[in-house]
C-alpha cells in the first residue's frame, strides 16, 4: 500500500463538497441518510447526490454520474452494493475526486468473493491514488467542517477524536459520550482498512490542532509494526487512549467475522503498548473518561496523591489509588497541624486522605486546603469533591457565575471559592479531580470547575483511573 502524509486526508475530514453515490429518496436507505444528515446537521459545504435514476433527492439537483456533477469534488460517500464499488471508485478517481467513505459491506468479512472484492478496491486506490474509509464502515464526523454521516442527531464538538473499528458499537459509545458531555473533534468508523488504516488516522490526527487526545477502540490489526512505530512517534505529541477488543479466544473469532482482522496475542498486544506509550483501559466507556481528564489537566511530575472528603470516600478512594499503584504519602506534622485547624472541631486529625467528617464547609475552605496540599514537594495531584453547590439549598437560585454582584453574600463567597478551586491546576502545574456523587442539572459550582479543565465524575474508582493515567503519561511525555 502507498503510504501517505496525514495531511492527505483533508479531504475526507475537511472537505468543501460532498457527493453521495448512491443517493436515494427512498426513506431508511444508506444512499438516503447520507443526504438527509449532511443536510440536517449543516455540513458547510455543497452536497451533490448521484444517482441515474432521479432527478432530485431531498430538495437537491441529482446528478447520473460523477462525471456530470457541475464543480470538482473532495469527498465520495459511496453507498452502492459492494459489487459494483471498485468501478464507483474507479470513476471518481478519474472525475477527479481524492477521498471516499465506502458504506457498503459485503468485502473480506464474508469469506473468499468478498475478499477479492476488497482487493479489487484496494488496487484501484493503489493505482489512481484515491484514498478512500472502509468498506463496512458506518461512515463518520467531523468537527472541522459539521461534516455528519453518522449520527442521527448532533454531537458537541470538542477536543477528542475517536478511531472505530466498529460501526455501530463506536456510533452508540460516541453519541453515550455526547450525551455525558464529552465533545468530539471527529469520530472515524474505519471498517475494514482496506486502504486507510489505523495507522493513518493517527498520523494525521497527530497533526490536527483541534484534537487534543486520540482514542481507540481497536479489534485487530492488519500491520502491527507499523501502528506501534506510529503510536509511539504520535504518543510523545497528544495522548492515545485505547480499548482492545478480542481479548478471548472467542473474541478473536468473533473478530474475523466482524472486521476480517485478526485479534493477535493480548499479552504481546499488552506489551507492545507500554513500550509505544499508549493508555490502554479495560472497559470500553473508559475511553471518554480518561480523555476528559487528559485534555484539561497538568501532567503530574509523579504518583504521589492526596485525596480531601469524607468518611468513606476517602477510605474507597485510597483503596482504588493503591491498586493503581498510586502513592498517598502521610502529610508531615507541620502540615497535618496546619490542615487540622482547617477542619470542624469534631473532625479526625488531618492525615491523607484528608477527612471532613461529613460536615457542611465551603468551597473558599477546600480550595484553601487544597492549594495547601499541591504546595507540597511530596504531593503530585489532589482528588477531591465538588464544593457544596447552594443551588443543592436552593434549588430555585438561577445563578450567573459572571455576575457576581446580583447574588446573595453566602452564593457570592460559594461562586468566588469555586473559582479559586479551578484556578488551581494552572497556578501549580499539578492536576485536582473531582467527586460527585449526586448531580444537580445545572449546578454552578461543577460548571466552574469545568471551565478550569477540572473533570468530574460519579465515583472514586473513576477519581483513582483518571489520575492514574495523568501520572501515567506523565512518564511517556
Amino acid at each position: 500500500m502507498i503510504q501517505h502524509a496525514g495531511a492527505d486526508l483533508d479531504c475526507i475530514l475537511k472537505p468543501s463538497s460532498v457527493a453521495v453515490v448512491g443517493a436515494s429518496s427512498q426513506v431508511g436507505k444508506w444512499g438516503f441518510m447520507m443526504v438527509q444528515r449532511l443536510l440536517a446537521t449543516g455540513f458547510r459545504g455543497r452536497v451533490y447526490p448521484v444517482n441515474p435514476g432521479n432527478d432530485e433527492i431531498q430538495g437537491l439537483p441529482c446528478y447520473p454520474t460523477v462525471f456530470d456533477l457541475p464543480e470538482p469534488v473532495d469527498l465520495a460517500v459511496i453507498t452502492t452494493p459492494a459489487a459494483s464499488v471498485p468501478d464507483r471508485l474507479r470513476d471518481c478517481a478519474v472525475s477527479g475526486i481524492r477521498g471516499a467513505v465506502v458504506i457498503s459491506a459485503g468485502f473480506a468479512e464474508t469469506g473468499e468473493k468478498g475478499l477479492i472484492l476488497e482487493s479489487e478496491a484496494r488496487s484501484v486506490s493503489e493505482k489512481y491514488g484515491i484514498r478512500f474509509v472502509g468498506p463496512n464502515c458506518m461512515g463518520l464526523w467531523s468537527a472541522a467542517v459539521n461534516l455528519n454521516l453518522c449520527f442521527s442527531r448532533p454531537v458537541t464538538a470538542g477536543p477528542v477524536s475517536f478511531i472505530s473499528q466498529s460501526g455501530t458499537f463506536g456510533v452508540a459509545l460516541a453519541q453515550v459520550a455526547n450525551e455525558k458531555g464529552y465533545g468530539l473533534r471527529s469520530f472515524i468508523s474505519i471498517g475494514n482498512q482496506a486502504d486507510l488504516d489505523v495507522s493513518d488516522y493517527l498520523s494525521y490526527l497527530a497533526d490536527d490542532d483541534g484534537t487534543k487526545v486520540i482514542t481507540i477502540y481497536l479489534e485487530g490489526l492488519r500491520d502491527g509494526r507499523r501502528f506501534f512505530e506510529t503510536a509511539e512517534r504520535v504518543s510523545k505529541i497528544k495522548p492515545i487512549v485505547l480499548y482492545k477488543a478480542g481479548r478471548s479466544l472467542v473474541g478473536q473469532r468473533a473478530t474475523m467475522s466482524h472486521t476480517a482482522s485478526v485479534a493477535g496475542s493480548g499479552r504481546v498486544f499488552d506489551g507492545m503498548c507500554r513500550q509505544a506509550g499508549i493508555i490502554q483501559v479495560r472497559e470500553a466507556f473508559h475511553l471518554f473518561e480518561i480523555a476528559e481528564a487528559l485534555v484539561g489537566l497538568p501532567l503530574p511530575a509523579g504518583n504521589r496523591v492526596a485525596i480531601l472528603g469524607s468518611g468513606g470516600q476517602g477510605v474507597v478512594g485510597t483503596d482504588a489509588c493503591s491498586a493503581l499503584g498510586l502513592d498517598l504519602p502521610e502529610l508531615d506534622q507541620e502540615t497535618a497541624s496546619m490542615i487540622s485547624a482547617l477542619l470542624p472541631g469534631h473532625a479526625p486529625p488531618a492525615k491523607n486522605p484528608v477527612d471532613f467528617a461529613g460536615s457542611q464547609r465551603t468551597a473558599l475552605q477546600e480550595a484553601d486546603i487544597i492549594r495547601r496540599l499541591l504546595e507540597l514537594d511530596y504531593i503530585d495531584g489532589v482528588i477531591s469533591n465538588v464544593p457544596v453547590s447552594p443551588q443543592i439549598w436552593d434549588p430555585s437560585l438561577d445563578i450567573d457565575p459572571d455576575r457576581p454582584e446580583t447574588l446573595p453574600d453566602p452564593v457570592q463567597k460559594a461562586v468566588e471559592g469555586a473559582k479559586i478551586y479551578a484556578s488551581l491546576p494552572v497556578v501549580h502545574g499539578k492536576p485536582v479531580i473531582c467527586l460527585r456523587f449526586a448531580r444537580l442539572e445545572k449546578d454552578v459550582m461543577e460548571s466552574i470547575l469545568k471551565d478550569g479543565g477540572i473533570p468530574i465524575y460519579d465515583t472514586p474508582e473513576q477519581c483513582a483511573r483518571a489520575m492514574s493515567a495523568l501520572v501515567y503519561y506523565g512518564k511517556v511525555r
